[in-house]
């Protein structure tokens, strides 16, 4: 598994065979996963609860331009977060077209200038810059703690990648704020409400409430046991010097809508996610968990530091003794 650097998967509304090693390559060597839909189905899949990065979009993908343009609003109007990459044929510009299909890519790319659509991937997907400390540091955080809540369990994690959606996973969000001179946003733990209580061993004979209450209780300790670590190892106590007390207290509005797994954090800066799946040796049955992180009203990576406690400080706090 590669901590490094996070991918994303990016939809692939391209049918031409022509170009379809060319954009398979290019995905491999820029940390994307292409996916593609069966013809007829796009709407519907993205109606759905799937995550993603952006979209790969042919203007002939519909067979004229015209239809094509017309998908490609209507996917704007329904995911208008996602950034959609248009190819078109002969020259990239997107000057020709309509004002309305204008503001509904992001960028236009030709098949034989794939740097150009690697710059524009990197600003629109992967716009914010990741330490790869901690990547692997947070992916040691959640994985320890999960370990230890559910001991039955074998707890592994896929690679940490980058979505520009805000959709929700499962019935049961726990949200903490993380606060420090080089970030600031926030954590959401996601699942599903069903497979958790079978995680914890709970019996179809327990009531409605218990369960809830339960699977609550459970993702409320699982959060504050990633939350401290997450402080213990890169904020620490100490505020940087000459760090405004007014500015620590800007905050944006989230708006949250449960009717469509929608959440909103006032920015247009992506999700850091990592799943993690708690598999049963027994039968092989698994639960996800989705921790994600936004970094909404601050993000300084070149300020980033992980905090490490010498021996002579533990000795001094008493948690350590010499032999």
């Amino acid at each position: 598994m590669n901590l490094d650097k996070p991918v994303s998967k990016v939809l692939v509304l391209d049918d031409d065979p022509l170009c379809a090693d060319r954009i398979k390559t290019f995905c491999e060597s820029h940390n994307l996963v292409p996916l593609k839909v069966r013809p007829g189905a796009t709407l519907s899949v993205l109606g759905t609860n799937i995550d993603l990065g952006g979209i790969l979009f042919a203007e002939e993908y519909a067979g004229s331009l015209e239809e094509s343009l017309d998908i490609a609003n209507a996917i704007h109007l329904l995911r208008p977060e996602l950034p959609i990459f248009l190819r078109r044929r002969t020259t990239a510009t997107l000057s020709d077209l309509p004002s309305v299909a204008r503001n509904t890519f992001s960028a236009a790319y030709v098949i034989d200038d794939m740097a150009a659509l690697g710059k524009v991937v990197d600003e629109y997907i992967f716009c914010l810059l990741y330490p790869n400390a901690l990547l692997r540091g947070i992916a040691e955080i959640i994985q320890s703690v999960l370990a230890g809540q559910f001991k039955r369990l074998t707890v592994t994690m896929n690679t940490p990648y980058i979505v520009h959606d805000r959709l929700i996973f499962g019935e049961v969000l726990s949200l903490i704020p993380l606060e420090s001179a080089w970030c600031r946003g926030y954590m959401m733990i996601q699942g599903q409400e069903a497979e958790l209580c079978e995680s914890i061993c709970m019996t179809s004979a327990a009531t409605t409430a218990s369960k809830f209450r339960g699977v609550n209780d459970l993702l409320s300790e699982i959060t504050n046991l990633i939350w401290g670590a997450f402080k213990n190892r890169y904020i620490g106590d100490r505020r940087t010097d000459g760090e405004r007390h007014d500015a620590a207290h800007v905050q944006i509005p989230l708006i949250v809508n449960h009717a469509h797994q929608y959440i909103s954090f006032g920015t247009k800066n992506p999700q850091l996610c990592f799943r993690f799946n708690l598999t049963q040796p027994e039968n092989g049955t698994s639960t996800v968990l989705y921790a994600r992180f936004v970094f909404n009203l601050n993000w300084a990576p070149e300020s980033f530091t992980e905090f490490t406690r010498e021996a002579v400080e533990l000795v001094e706090s008493g948690e350590l003794e010499f032999f």
